[in-house]
């Protein structure tokens, strides 16, 4: 067990009152937060949005945090593995967070996964925290403080003091320096894609997202200064520090998997990218050559056909709409094409089957989703993992949010082991080459971070 250090470094200013209470410093009180919850317990997940509060896209909160475990579940290479989430949520009734795993596809469809896998996160994990705390802008909620011994009447008081006295000084992540390899060079890239092109002008597959993996060995990194590092750079909507003992996820997300309020569902695939631009006038020519690209067009709106199958299995007949095509949406380092779909939940379908029925997203299979699957089995070299799976929450009211897992780093503290992966589109029209671009396109907050280039 990590354990925080105290000090007599400065207290922020704030004031308690019950459970709320008020922040003068959000940005420093976010990180110090982090890293108390990173250090001073082995399981923790962190989420910000960046300030991205406008609209139906993001996130209802700027950051919440649960740390320590009340209980968990844990499953892998689990053909039921669905069936018991439902039972341990059916159970607790309470706040729960956690992640699927790509590779719980086989628990759904007659599918396997063969492939080496350096991280070894399990296909499963959600868990009951001790703590949960939400931080807006200038207040904060100890939402709950359920650990042994924990005067119910001094939580708040007791939270916020663990967090100002916590040793924190924020400094540059430090990577001791590693070789990147790539799973695939260039030229490889290329003939698979080659390949793949030929399934679709045979007819077996419309659309496949073809993804390839970067990574190090013996890598040594302190995981949470490398999070703000990345979170800095790409300032994402579903961004998240997940700590999962001696693994952890360091995720920059801007894409909605699936989300549930009352019984509204709604899922916001990502298919579409372009730079951003140097000044004003190109950002704005890149944005609308976005907007226009028939290639782009045509990878939306396949995998939003396949989003509207997915939720017409779980929602009420004619509720399904996708209420925004082609939107275009601006982050730091690309503009991104979004889709909405919504649909109305049935009654009758409990809401972890209608988080079944949608996964893996189809943003990050293709079109037909089983057939796509199968040939990225074929045509790729490492299993996906976490990577192209889904973190989120689940409340006491069974309402959840999960994002998909792109634009992250996996880490592997016990074998230091580090992977990031990469990936895109493939339709008829595709340019293997152009499709390679896009890949480096889509890496570059993570180089960034790590410091690194393009091996």
């Amino acid at each position: 067990m990590k354990r925080f250090s105290h000090n007599n470094f400065k207290i922020i200013d704030i004031i308690a009152s019950s459970d709320i209470f008020k922040i003068k410093d959000f940005h420093q009180f976010k990180k110090k937060a982090f890293a108390w919850a990173a250090n001073a317990f082995d399981v923790c997940c962190c989420f910000d949005n960046n300030g991205y509060t406008e609209g139906l896209l993001f996130p209802e909160f700027e950051c919440l945090i649960a740390c320590g475990v009340q209980d968990e579940i844990i499953l892998t290479n689990d053909k039921n593995a669905f069936e018991k989430l439902k039972e341990f949520q059916l159970q607790k009734q309470d706040w729960l967070f956690g992640f699927l795993s790509y590779d719980l596809k086989n628990s759904i469809e007659n599918l396997t996964s063969h492939h080496s896998d350096g991280i070894k996160m399990p296909d499963l994990h959600f868990f009951q925290p001790q703590i949960i705390l939400k931080i807006s802008k200038n207040h904060g909620e100890v939402i709950r403080d359920n650990r042994p011994l924990q005067r119910s009447g001094y939580r708040t008081k007791a939270i916020i003091a663990e967090i100002n006295t916590f040793d924190f000084h924020e400094t540059p992540a430090h990577i001791a320096d590693f070789q990147l390899k790539m799973r695939f060079n260039k030229k490889e890239y290329v003939e698979r894609i080659e390949l793949i092109k030929q399934h679709i002008l045979r007819g077996d597959i419309f659309e496949m997202n073809f993804c390839h993996e970067f990574y190090g060995e013996n890598v040594a990194i302190d995981p949470l200064p490398l999070f703000l590092s990345l979170n800095q750079i790409a300032q994402a909507p579903f961004s998240t520090y997940y700590q999962f003992y001696d693994k952890y996820l360091l995720c920059s997300s801007p894409e909605r998997f699936l989300k549930k309020g009352n019984q509204q569902l709604i899922s916001q695939p990502i298919k579409g990218t372009s730079v951003r631009g140097k000044s004003k006038e190109e950002d704005k020519r890149l944005k609308n050559e976005l907007f226009n690209d028939p290639k782009n067009r045509s990878e939306n709106v396949m995998i939003v056909d396949l989003v509207r199958n997915d939720l017409g299995k779980s929602c009420e007949a004619g509720t399904v709409k996708v209420s925004e095509l082609f939107g275009i949406y601006s982050f730091p380092t690309v503009h991104q094409m979004i889709s909405t779909i919504e649909g109305s939940l049935r009654e009758d379908i409990h809401f972890m089957d209608a988080i079944k029925n949608a996964f893996p997203m189809g943003s990050m299979t293709g079109a037909p989703k089983v057939r796509a699957m199968q040939l990225i089995e074929q045509y790729e070299k490492t299993k996906r993992g976490l990577y192209s799976g889904a973190v989120g929450y689940i409340t006491p009211q069974s309402d959840f949010d999960f994002n998909v897992v792109i634009r992250s780093i996996l880490y592997n503290s016990e074998n230091r082991y580090l992977s990031f992966q990469v990936g895109g589109a493939i339709v008829a029209d595709s340019i293997p080459v152009k499709e390679y671009e896009e890949c480096l396109v889509k890496a570059q907050g993570v180089l960034k971070a790590l410091n690194k280039h393009i091996p």
